[in-house]
């Protein structure tokens, strides 16, 4: 059996609903609650790609808990929570745990039979993540909410309890057997990515007489990039570069493009060699080299570009140190905490590089460029195949819970070709 790609799911009001499901608003399921004063219990965070988990359960999650736990939402187990900011990406959930959550967030007690299960599964599905996209309302991307009434209102589809049941118990052992399958494949890119990264910091090492700020090396100030107020996917427009176009070994990733019309590009144009920084967020650290086969490029607001002198260095060399533990052990070090981690361009400006001649530092770019040849091709696939396991979890999650797919027939293929 195969799916079709979380980007082709129709709307909600879109999809062809079985006859026997009966539609009830949000309102009747759900009861917004905001629950305050609780500082002593445990912190969770709502994930797009997890749901509501327990915050210390995960270690890719940064944002810095408020000194003032008073300000943090009590939930229970089977309450939805919706981050009002991140719904139109996925942050919706149904959560198994008790504990507080972000005061921004909008949370709703249960007051239905329904299986939290079966409803963790359809409001977290792709249908559902496009109706919270049109239920938003904001001027960028970035800085959209959705609008309480109208979620209030959602129509939510319901087939009979016991069909609910069969679903959520099918849906819970395939995307089991997906999710295991993930974690093989990211943990195998990991360790591709650490052992570049020792190989890296070994050759860097040996080829460095000491040590020189960034900022010494730069031919202009750091740059902020492009607030957009709208991404578009218009092949003859520059490439829109932003924060999750960038892979954990630092490329760029083949499976993500977004564009920009050219009068909003204009003064933000990239030229090859220059680097770029993800400035906030969990991905604080991550970077790019921009090179010209990439194609006219600007990019967003929570990059920070650092254009190399290339009479001083080869912005490969830079980059490639970028790359190291050390580099990481830098950003670590310099992130300023306050509710999400920042680094910003004057703490970029002050990272500590290795020092070496020209001439140097084109042997050790050459050395590195033929020596990972191997590995950046394996951590490539893996990547691609990590991309496609998630498109087939949410595409299988979709057209199960919408009803396309008789899980009492389904033969349990749900992630093959």
């Amino acid at each position: 059996m195969s799916f079709s790609t979380v980007a082709t799911a129709p709307l909600p009001s879109q999809v062809a609903w079985p006859a026997s499901w009966r539609t009830v608003p949000l309102w009747t399921l759900f009861e917004r609650i905001k629950n305050v004063g609780h500082p002593d219990e445990d912190m969770l965070s709502v994930y797009r790609s997890h749901g509501v988990v327990k915050k210390d359960s995960r270690g890719d999650n940064f944002n810095k808990t408020a000194e003032n736990r008073n300000i943090y939402q009590l939930v229970d187990k089977g309450w939805l929570i919706v981050n009002r900011m991140k719904a139109w990406q996925g942050s919706v959930g149904i959560s198994d745990h008790r504990g507080i959550v972000s005061g921004h967030y909008i949370c709703f007690r249960p007051r239905h039979n329904e299986d939290p299960r079966f409803l963790n599964h359809l409001l977290r599905s792709s249908a559902y993540t496009l109706e919270y996209a049109r239920l938003s309302r904001g001027v960028r991307p970035n800085q959209i909410e959705i609008d309480n009434e109208l979620l209030r209102a959602l129509p939510i589809r319901l087939p009979s309890t016991d069909e609910q049941r069969r679903i959520a118990d099918f849906l819970d052992a395939e995307t089991a057997r997906i999710d295991k399958l993930l974690d093989a494949e990211q943990r195998a890119g990991l360790l591709v990515i650490e052992r570049n990264r020792a190989l890296i910091e070994s050759v860097l090492t040996e080829a460095s007489v000491g040590l020189v700020r960034l900022k010494r090396l730069l031919s202009e100030p750091m740059s902020y990039g492009a607030n957009a107020p709208a991404e578009h996917e218009n092949q003859e427009w520059p490439r829109y570069i932003r924060t999750t176009d960038i892979a954990n070994d630092g490329s760029l990733r083949p499976d993500t493009f977004a564009s920009l019309p050219p009068s909003v590009a204009k003064g933000y144009e990239l030229r090859e060699g220059d680097l770029l920084f993800v400035r906030s967020g969990a991905t604080v650290g991550k970077n790019l080299i921009y090179r010209s086969f990439f194609g006219p490029a600007a990019h967003a607001g929570y990059l920070i570009k650092a254009r190399i002198n290339q009479k001083l260095a080869m912005p490969r060399f830079v980059w490639y140190f970028c790359q190291t533990n050390s580099y990481w052990a830098q950003i670590a070090e310099g992130a300023i905490q306050a509710t999400i981690q920042n680094v910003n361009a004057e703490k970029y400006g002050n990272l500590m590089v290795p020092a070496a001649d020209i001439e140097e530092q084109r042997t050790v770019v050459e050395r590195l460029d033929t020596e990972l040849t191997g590995s950046r091709e394996l951590a490539s696939l893996t990547s691609c195949r990590v991309q496609k396991l998630k498109e087939r979890r949410q595409a299988l999650i979709t057209v199960v819970v919408t009803g396309q797919i008789d899980v009492s027939t389904a033969s349990g293929r749900g992630i093959e070709d």
